[in-house]
């Protein structure tokens, strides 16, 4: 399965997602941002190739949904409520990735 992570600077949550899930055996793993200042920015060729979309912020998915309607019809996006409060790697915010999306995994 091809999994896509989002949040709005591709700098700390969505990479430490993309970090700590990037060996799972069964899935492909990116991230991106919504911003223009993300360090990758999203875009349509990412979302069509995803079969599940995390977003950190019901933001996040309101955004996606906005700048690629066509794109996400019909795709499965999980907001998964983490707000913009970790760095990268922050031991809390990765227990409570793996917590939030074990379940899909």
């Amino acid at each position: 399965m091809n999994i896509l992570f989002v949040c709005s600077r591709n700098k700390w949550r969505s990479l430490t997602a993309e970090t700590i899930f990037k060996n799972h055996s069964d899935h492909q793993i990116k991230s991106a941002g919504t911003e223009p200042s993300a360090r990758i920015k999203i875009n349509a060729k990412m979302i069509i190739w995803a079969d599940l979309i995390f977003v950190m912020e019901k933001k996040h998915r309101q955004r996606i949904s906005d700048r690629f309607p066509v794109e996400v019809n019909k795709k499965e996006i999980v907001t998964l409520g983490i707000p913009d409060d970790y760095q990268y790697m922050d031991e809390d915010l990765i227990e409570e990735l793996t917590t939030k999306v074990s379940d899909y995994l």
